[in-house]
């Protein structure tokens, strides 16, 4: 036998795509993976919430502490980045008067919430374009969940907002929102850059720039009771 082993599995006509939706990717020769399978459906619901719940917090870890790059891209998922999308759309919806005065906060949410998917989205195509050995939700993943810092920033920023307006906590919230874009930018382009061939990495981190460059003036400028 060679070092690759081929299981097919038939399935009567009627099942046809029942496996398809699932599959794993197993290194030769490695014995402990096959030795023991573990299925999700034997756990209870809590240890299966508390596991999943685990691996995000682990991911929000590696974000805010950047040292080391695959801890986002081995086991990607949105859990995170859906997270901090709604809590970022939340915060935002009704910060801003319209010029007919409703401000019943629907457009805003909806406004915030696309513009993060899409810019997420647009960024990924434009790297897999330059050639990026990245799948497309490992980026989406990773982009989602470095919005971590701007997320914080916008949570400080609305903590400020409570106090009377000056000067100087505008340039204060200004800081923070920078610190945050710093922070995000850093953590993405520390988790995406070896995925860019040389050469053209800087055309990978352009828009990595300008998509958290717009979410944390989204922080600055809307973020006015």
């Amino acid at each position: 036998m060679t070092s690759f082993d081929v299981k097919y599995d038939m399935y009567p006509a009627g099942d046809v795509g029942v496996g398809m939706v699932e599959g794993e990717m197993n290194i030769p020769g490695s014995a402990a993976q096959n030795s023991v399978e573990f299925n999700t459906l034997d756990e209870p619901i809590k240890e299966t919430f508390l596991r999943d719940l685990r691996a995000v917090g682990n991911k929000f870890f590696h974000v805010l502490i950047p040292r080391e790059k695959t801890s986002l891209l081995k086991e990607w998922d949105l859990w995170g980045p859906l997270l901090l999308c709604t809590l970022m759309a939340t915060i935002l919806q009704g910060s801003a008067e319209r010029a007919d005065n409703s401000n019943d906060g629907g457009p805003e949410f909806a406004e915030v919430f696309v513009l993060v998917w899409i810019g997420a989205t647009v960024v990924t195509f434009n790297s897999k374009l330059l050639g990026g050995n990245i799948s497309f939700f490992q980026s989406v993943c990773v982009l989602g969940y470095c919005l971590l810092p701007i997320a914080m920033a916008l949570i400080v920023c609305r903590i400020i907002l409570f106090s009377t307006q000056s000067t100087f906590l505008f340039f204060l919230r200004l800081v923070i929102s920078i610190v945050g874009y710093v922070w995000a930018t850093f953590a993405a382009t520390k988790f995406l850059g070896d995925s860019q061939p040389e050469g053209k990495k800087a055309l990978a981190v352009y828009p990595i720039c300008l998509f958290y460059f717009i979410l944390s003036w989204l922080v600055v400028s809307h973020s006015n009771v």
